[in-house]
């Protein structure tokens, strides 16, 4: 292992650790919410999708202005940030904590880690492409808003919401199951396939 990558990993674990140390309250409800998401029973991916339903069904009837939901949406933040370190020992005992589990969750805090990195990565990539290539950039850029703004304009937004939702909540249990690398791998053996024939009538 080189230096830079020797470098990188400690950097890794560091963030890994001090994410561990912030979240160490909310550990019995981030396994047990990671046990739904990953599908660990059968009728876990049907709850997530009633629970969603339920939940931007009930936004839907009582039609908040923006303001009511921000401050809505913050307060109960709030509320969960105070009542969840306090309550979650008594209600999943914190004497049960496993090895298994403190492992899960170091994983768990690792992937975050990794996943806010890919965010930041992406970000300085997006930034080194306008500096080099602006005219790319550019036009990449204004088209690929613009086809989010043609979608939001044909959609709803709140039903375009609890789409993206709904999508976000099951994509981890879709990745356990290997149901993406499924589809993908049928989506690039069927491009492969257009390929080679156009290559064919090429000839």
């Amino acid at each position: 292992m080189s230096e830079g990558d020797n470098k990188s990993a400690n950097m890794l674990a560091q963030e890994t650790a001090q994410l561990e140390e912030q979240l160490q309250g909310w550990g019995e409800v981030i396994l047990a919410g990671d046990r739904v998401v990953r599908w660990e029973k059968p009728w876990f991916p049907g709850a997530l999708i009633g629970a969603t339903t339920v939940l931007f069904l009930l936004i839907y009837y009582l039609d908040p202005s923006v303001l009511t939901g921000l401050s809505c949406s913050v307060m109960l933040l709030c509320l969960a940030d105070y009542l969840v370190p306090t309550l979650a020992p008594r209600v999943f005992g914190s004497n049960k904590w496993t090895t298994e589990q403190q492992q899960r969750f170091h994983e768990i805090c690792g992937n975050l880690v990794k996943t806010q990195r890919r965010v930041v990565g992406w970000w300085k990539r997006l930034c080194a492409l306008k500096e080099e290539k602006p005219k790319m950039y550019f036009a990449s850029v204004i088209s690929s808003l613009l086809a989010v703004a043609w979608i939001g304009q044909q959609v709803h937004n709140l039903f375009l919401t609890y789409l993206i939702v709904t999508f976000l909540l099951l994509l981890p249990g879709l990745n356990q199951h290997g149901v993406i690398n499924k589809y993908a791998s049928m989506a690039k053996r069927e491009i492969n396939k257009l390929l080679k024939q156009k290559e064919k009538k090429n000839e």
